[in-house]
């Protein structure tokens, strides 16, 4: 505003005189131009590395307004805290930094932006300093209220910005190796596109996400620290996943979110791999490391080991502690920044995280009482919630007698699960006592600690045999080339039963009887036999049985529902199923049919529904 004043100084002083039709002539096209001026709109930014390189991200609507309320608000913006992006992120204003609150994450760079620049190797728009916007802002004003243009303005970095006009600005960055004497850089190199507001630039910049936090979901990690083929982190992951259940919930729960029955469900990562490998194992293993293919020995050490980790009742029970800690360390936290959550809680694992989760549910203590009770904490048990004493094993087993000689010896627990039969010999345990107790530690440790998963509904029923359920696809119906194979198998077995159907009206042409009583009996005779095989016959067309497939039952775990499902495979998929076995292991994060499962499981629960159910 001051460079308008002196401008406008400047003038009234080159005609001291001016007559009054010229003053007023003045003040309507300064008028009608100043009116063409409109401040510029800021939204605010946060700098995130990828793949090495700055990036700039700009936070959703809500968010950037959020942030715009507290700077304009005129108090000291020091100590203002703004919680971000569902609140998993604090801005600390004053710093101009972002936080993560429930993991550990380097802090981005916060900025308030105006006035951008193209990037040299892409078309992304990187934001200008807001020091410097400043500046350009208030060029521009003054370049439109004067109708005066070409201004050229020079950067901190001595590189030249050229405003022609409101629709054409320019950075011209100089060419390496500039002048050692000093001189003013000229317009030199190739030039960038300027843009004013971060309406004019190409940018995905998003609603934001319901306040209303209905669910929350633990997601566990399977080996290794990067969770699928592009080595991205069990955040970023998750960050993924939670994307696209917001996603779905806008398209297949529209209906339940208009009449507000529904917010969101917050999924939280949680990382054991990090805090075991800052137990020194890394150092351990670098020491007897080879040196040959250095890079895929350091990808075992990294990943592969991680399950014979989990077979090592010593690692195996940091891991166990790890996720617990964590779990109940996350929802403490969550439920301090979000008081009124009244929804339950849920936790999912990929690969081993399963299996470490499966383990710790089933070493909880049955006391719904406490869980209840205590109203800030989980209550996961730390370690395998095996609480029982040797004592009370040995009661279970009906060996307490024996209990006197294990305490001379000064064997507990611990102790007794790595005895051989042969120190159990030593000691005087009798052949069927020590087969019991042999038997009983090795159950144990072989139920906790087997790295593989695999289906659970056929231990649950046993006697029968059925398919995993198959996910429908999140747009309903099976994918085309399912459908295209089922409907050509379907063909193939209606011509087939078609022609025998033929072949056996033409054979009992040839050898009908003569009789016509005979020929009555036969055929009243082949009638029942057909009709007990369950097949039929219509002229020379035979159908198949038709079997009418009892809705299965798997007890009392997921109230009675199915338990395993299975995705439908992608059409490259069903080339060579070996070829993407790998993939197909990783690629949950970003799976709408997966995701859709999870939501509709979670609320179906609440009583609310898909819009329109899939087949």
């Amino acid at each position: 505003m001051s460079s308008v004043e002196s401008h406008q100084e400047q003038l009234s002083q080159s005609d001291p005189s001016p007559s009054p039709n010229s003053c007023s002539s003045f003040e309507l096209i300064d008028m009608d131009a100043g009116s063409l001026y409109d401040p510029v709109s800021p939204h605010w930014f946060y700098c995130k590395i990828i793949d090495s390189k700055e990036t700039w991200i700009p936070f959703n609507s809500e968010d950037s307004q959020q942030l715009e309320e507290a700077y304009d608000s005129g108090k000291n913006c020091n100590g203002r805290v703004v919680p971000t992006d569902g609140g998993r992120y604090d801005v600390h204003l004053g710093e101009r930094m972002r936080y993560a609150v429930y993991w550990d994450e380097q802090a981005s760079e916060v900025r308030r932006c105006t006035w951008f620049y193209k990037g040299d190797k892409d078309n992304k728009y990187v934001p200008y300093s807001e020091s410097f916007s400043e500046v350009l802002e208030e060029t521009y004003m003054l370049a439109v209220t004067l109708d005066e243009w070409k201004k050229k303005l020079e950067s901190p970095n001595r590189e030249i910005i050229i405003l022609h006009n409101p629709k054409l600005m320019v950075h011209y960055q100089p060419i390496a190796g500039s002048d050692e004497w000093g001189s003013v850089p000229t317009e030199q190199g190739r030039p960038r596109t300027v843009k004013r507001g971060v309406e004019n630039i190409s940018v995905d910049i998003h609603c934001g996400e319901p306040l209303q936090i209905d669910h929350l979901v633990f997601v566990v990690h399977g080996i290794g620290p990067a969770c699928d083929l592009r080595f991205r982190s069990i955040v970023q992951c998750v960050n993924d996943f939670r994307s696209v259940s917001l996603n779905l919930l806008q398209t297949h729960f529209k209906k339940a979110q208009e009449n507000q029955q529904i917010g969101r469900v917050e999924f939280l990562p949680v990382n054991w791999h990090s805090p075991l490998h800052s137990t020194g194992v890394d150092v351990d293993l670098q020491r007897i490391t080879l040196p040959s293919i250095n890079r895929l020995r350091h990808f075992t050490n990294d990943t592969i080991l991680d399950v014979f980790f989990y077979n090592s009742p010593t690692y195996c029970q940091t891991i166990v502690d790890t996720v617990a800690s964590e779990m109940n360390r996350l929802y403490t936290l969550f439920l301090k920044r979000n008081p009124n959550f009244k929804g339950g809680v849920s936790i999912a694992g990929h690969s081993l995280g399963s299996l470490i989760l499966f383990d710790i549910l089933t070493n909880q203590k049955d006391s719904l009482g406490d869980i209840d009770s205590e109203k800030d904490s989980l209550n996961i048990v730390m370690g395998h919630g095996d609480t029982a004493t040797l004592e009370e094993d040995l009661k279970k087993l009906q060996l307490s007698e024996f209990f006197n000689i294990f305490e001379k010896e000064k064997v507990d627990k611990e102790a007794l699960a790595l005895c051989t039969d042969k120190d159990l010999q030593e000691m005087g345990i009798p052949l069927g006592p020590r087969k019991k107790i042999m038997n009983y530690f090795k159950s144990r440790r072989d139920s906790q600690f087997d790295p593989v998963a695999y289906r659970i509904e056929p231990m649950v029923v046993p006697g029968v045999e059925f398919e995993p359920m198959l996910i429908p696809h999140h747009k309903g119906r099976k994918r085309m080339h399912l459908e295209l194979r089922e409907g050509l198998t379907r063909m193939s077995m209606d011509l087939k039963n078609n022609l025998l159907g033929s072949l056996r009206m033409a054979w009992k042409s040839f050898t009908r009887a003569p009789y016509p009583a005979l020929q009555t009996a036969e055929t009243t005779e082949e009638a029942e036999v057909e009709a007990e095989s369950g097949s039929c016959s219509l002229g020379a067309f035979s159908l198949p049985p038709v079997t009418v497939r009892a809705p299965i039952s798997v007890g009392l775990l997921n109230g009675g529902r199915r338990i395993d499902h299975v995705l439908q495979e992608k059409p490259i998929e069903s080339f060579n199923e070996y070829l993407f076995a790998l993939q197909s292991h990783l690629c949950y994060w970003e799976s709408e049919d997966t995701v859709l499962l999870v939501l509709k499981e979670i609320y179906q629960t609440q009583g609310v529904f898909l819009d329109q159910p899939l087949q």
